[in-house]
């Protein structure tokens, strides 16, 4: 270990991991050692003679595990965006092991002991972010069941490790359906209303297979971008059948069974723990409180958005008519016909925008620049510190004043390795407690294009840009104390809100005009297409809404099974049609955003009974949005509101508190229902 990269903390700025040092063969080895080294520091606190106190016990347990935790945050995020075959295997070979040593520590009765004397104790001289980290710590023991009997604490353990395998099986074999589902085209004709951009994308996809022609690559979603533009309807039809298929093919990565063991197992565990169902085990820890406050909300948006999309299929049959297509509209149609409706409605065409969203723009003119408005940050790339992939670039962020606050990671483009989707993460999270400064990342999927040619965004590239980059603040304006409480280690159902609400700034004048100029000619986009692009962002929010309840609801369902209730392999598509059918979402014609075959946010991505976190989050960023509009919007002491009650709070209040100290009040859904369309 002397000679590993992950013994001892990175000697770079801001304790940047040395990634040009760090090898394939330094993983299992740091693994091990951080293990034992933490094994032996929790042994320590556990046995303490003297009398448990903040400082002994829950101080102690978050100074630990530094080589663990130094190893977790680079093998963790690059198992996502490095995802070569070695790395697969050994994210398959670690994943129990990461989740037998996580439950050694919490389900160590002696020191589930300490923990709990601490809590007991904690109006005594303590400051109230040491009040709320002891009760985080209280409050992670008994939900993973340290208060339960010694033989049912060993029933617990093996449920997790099994959990944890199957889950990481499902997201190895969800890329590798991905990879193995790639429309191949090999002639060019038939990809006619593709931009030449992703038309060159898909031809250097294809020769980086080594496959002839193009190859149109699947992204997460069931929607598929080229689906929108591609006027050959019969690939649109095999876009569509590969995106819906995936997992469900009866081959080697068929995903049904894991489904149905992830379910059932999860269903197991949270009886174990006293609740009815693992949706309910997972929602009694969120601002949402009860499955029943989430199916309300849910459910008042279920028959105003069918009602939209019964208009909108009217609409959608019309112009296939006009089309010469005299025949019932079809599920591979729809996203096609209602983006020319879109088009034809606002008089815009979002594929002929694509020359006005060049990416490095895109970022240096519009994502830094709105936070440099807001929030008063500058922004300084440093090419001097080595990166994992050679598309990946680093800014150092600076406050007003010129104090440093951390680093922002970019890795934009997409490759074969790199899990579909877009995320941020950490590599070093912000503590005053261990000394360290943020060091952020966020991952799109951007296609890359053909070397000397500029990367064009599409508009929902673009509104994905500012949305992870509003994660990137929420973890960069962290002020706190002790890492459990840092930056996004908020409820998930509250993760999403700043990163949704940064997305307004996409569509702000201001900030539009400054990005939004063709690549090749500079003229800006005329203000009377901004407008029209601006008022066509609710068009279509039937079909949205409707496939966003699905997956949300699919979700829920699927978390609802208690132990008496099982789904084989075999009915998972029953499941989903009668789970449907009962919330009123159902339609042949709009399928849920994620299938459950490749539905990685709830089975391999930790949103698992909590992917309506985002509507519900949405229900907070509608409300928000209303009063940076009230308040006139882009101007700093709004953004300086937003970031000191809540951005830079993260985990230490309460999170519906830290919104009513900026809104000056509790959350509507009105604002929401508005926003979509589902009420006048």
């Amino acid at each position: 270990m002397q000679e590993n990269p992950f013994s001892a903390p990175s000697s770079l700025p801001y304790a940047f991991p040395p990634f040009d040092a760090i090898g394939h063969e330094h993983y299992r080895p740091a693994f091990d050692a951080g293990v034992d080294e933490q094994r032996a520091e929790v042994e320590a606190i556990a046995t303490d003679p003297a009398a448990p106190t903040f400082e002994n016990t829950i101080e102690a347990l978050e100074r630990s595990g530094g080589i663990l935790r130094r190893f977790h945050r680079v093998f963790g995020n690059l198992a996502a965006s490095m995802s070569t075959p070695e790395m697969q295997a050994l994210e398959t070979e670690l994943a129990p092991l990461i989740a037998k040593h996580h439950d050694e520590i919490l389900l160590d009765g002696r020191l589930f002991e300490r923990v709990a004397a601490v809590h007991a104790g904690r109006g005594d001289g303590l400051t109230p972010e040491q009040v709320r980290v002891v009760e985080r710590y209280h409050l992670d023991f008994v939900r993973a069941g340290a208060a339960l009997p010694e033989g049912d604490r060993d029933t617990l353990r093996g449920l997790n490790v099994q959990i944890t395998s199957l889950t990481t099986e499902f997201s190895n074999k969800v890329l590798a359906e991905a990879n193995d589902l790639a429309v191949q085209v090999t002639d060019r004709a038939e990809l006619d209303g593709l931009p030449d951009s992703v038309v060159q994308s898909a031809a250097s996809a294809a020769e980086a297979a080594g496959k002839d022609g193009f190859l149109l690559t699947l992204s997460l979603p069931t929607i598929q971008p080229a689906m929108l533009s591609l006027r050959n309807r019969d690939l649109r039809r095999r876009l569509h059948e590969a995106s819906t298929s995936r997992g469900t093919r009866g081959n080697d990565n068929d995903t049904r069974e894991l489904v149905s063991r992830i379910t059932a197992l999860r269903a197991e565990r949270a009886a174990l723990l006293g609740y009815d169902d693992h949706a309910a085990y997972v929602v009694a820890d969120q601002t949402a409180g009860s499955t029943d406050a989430v199916l309300s909300t849910l459910g008042e948006m279920a028959e105003p958005a069918m009602r939209n999309l019964d208009g909108e299929r009217a609409r959608i049959e019309e112009l296939m008519r006009a089309d010469g297509i005299d025949e019932p509209v079809q599920p591979w149609d729809w996203a096609y016909y209602a983006a020319q409706d879109k088009a034809a409605t606002y008089d815009v065409d979002t594929d002929a925008l694509r020359p006005y969203f060049e990416l490095e723009r895109v970022l240096h003119v519009g994502i830094l620049v709105a936070a440099s408005r807001l929030y008063g940050l500058t922004f300084q790339e440093r090419r001097d510190l080595p990166v994992y992939a050679p598309d990946v670039r680093v800014y150092e962020v600076f406050d007003e004043d010129g104090t440093a606050i951390g680093l922002f990671v970019c890795d934009w483009f997409a490759r074969p390795t790199k899990q579909g989707g877009a995320w941020m993460d950490e590599f070093v999270g912000q503590s005053r407690l261990l000394g360290t400064k943020p060091v952020v990342v966020v991952c799109l999927n951007v296609p890359k294009p053909p070397a000397g040619q500029p990367a064009l965004m599409t508009i929902d590239e673009v509104r994905t840009g500012f949305h992870e980059f509003g994660h990137a603040l929420h973890g960069l304006f962290s002020a706190v104390d002790y890492p459990r409480l840092q930056g996004t280690s908020v409820p998930r159902d509250f993760v999403e809100f700043p990163s949704q609400v940064n997305e307004m700034w996409a569509w702000h004048p201001e900030v539009l005009a400054g990005y939004a100029l063709h690549h090749e000619t500079g003229e800006p986009l005329a203000q009377d297409v901004v407008d029209r692009l601006i008022a066509s962002q609710s068009h279509g929010q039937g079909f949205d809404t409707v496939a966003m309840l699905g997956a949300a609801l699919l979700d829920q369902e699927w978390h609802r099974l208690s132990t008496h209730d099982t789904v084989d392999a075999d009915h998972v598509e029953s499941f989903e049609n009668e789970a449907l059918t009962r919330h009123g979402v159902r339609s042949a014609l709009v399928p849920p955003r994620y299938r459950s075959g490749y539905f990685a946010h709830v089975f391999a991505g930790g949103y698992d009974a909590g992917y309506y976190s985002y509507l519900w989050s949405e229900v907070l960023d509608a409300d928000m949005v209303g009063w940076f509009t009230e308040n006139g919007g882009l101007v700093r002491g709004n953004g300086d509101r937003f970031r000191q009650r809540l951005l830079s709070v993260g985990g230490t209040v309460d999170p519906l508190e830290a919104f009513a100290a900026v809104r000056g009040r509790a959350p509507s859904i009105d604002p929401l229902l508005r926003r979509r369309g589902l009420r006048a």
